[in-house]
């Protein structure tokens, strides 16, 4: 595996900078630990009886930069593709490995239009999450992000090692 996905953060730069390159570098690690599967090694469930997978976690993901770019800061009606009342893990449990080049495709297309939106506001800019109380800092937002990419990376370390033996960072 390689390492072209991912650019490291900057060392010293103004808070947005810093925060923009944490959150780009994990998304690039998440990249980096699809990379170079296929659609079977994607789809694999590593780990019983956990329903997780690489590509399941792409998916989770995408839903969740959705959720939080989309819906809650940006107030777009944008549903959830993945999750549905029928099937709450849909972005798991539904994982096909035909459309899983389509999966990836689809999060790297989500992850641009994130920053696009999150570019026209400041981080001490607010927002209310629907359903819950607010309000929310943009601020806050990046790091949540930057939380929610960290720990699932350390689930794709794990499976990406299940799944070929490979490990990395």
């Amino acid at each position: 595996m390689t390492t072209e996905f991912r650019a490291d953060p900057p060392t010293a730069a103004d808070e947005r900078t810093l925060l923009q390159g944490f959150l780009d570098f994990h998304r690039g690690t998440l990249l980096w630990k699809v990379s170079g599967l296929t659609g079977e090694q994607l789809v694999q469930r590593a780990v019983d009886p956990s329903s997780m997978s690489l590509i399941g976690l792409v998916r989770h993901l995408s839903e969740v930069e959705k959720y939080w770019f989309h819906r809650a800061l940006a107030g777009h009606d944008s549903p959830p593709k993945h999750w549905t009342a029928e099937h709450p893990d849909g972005d798991f449990d539904l994982a096909d490995p035909t459309q899983a080049e389509q999966d990836v495709e689809d999060f790297r297309a989500l992850v641009k239009t994130s920053d696009a939106l999150a570019a026209g506001y400041s981080l001490d800019d607010t927002f209310i999450r629907p359903g819950h109380d607010g309000p929310y800092s943009v601020r806050y937002l990046y790091i949540h992000m930057i939380e929610e990419y960290a720990r699932h990376n350390g689930h794709a370390d794990l499976l990406r090692e299940r799944v070929d033996g490979s490990t990395g960072e």
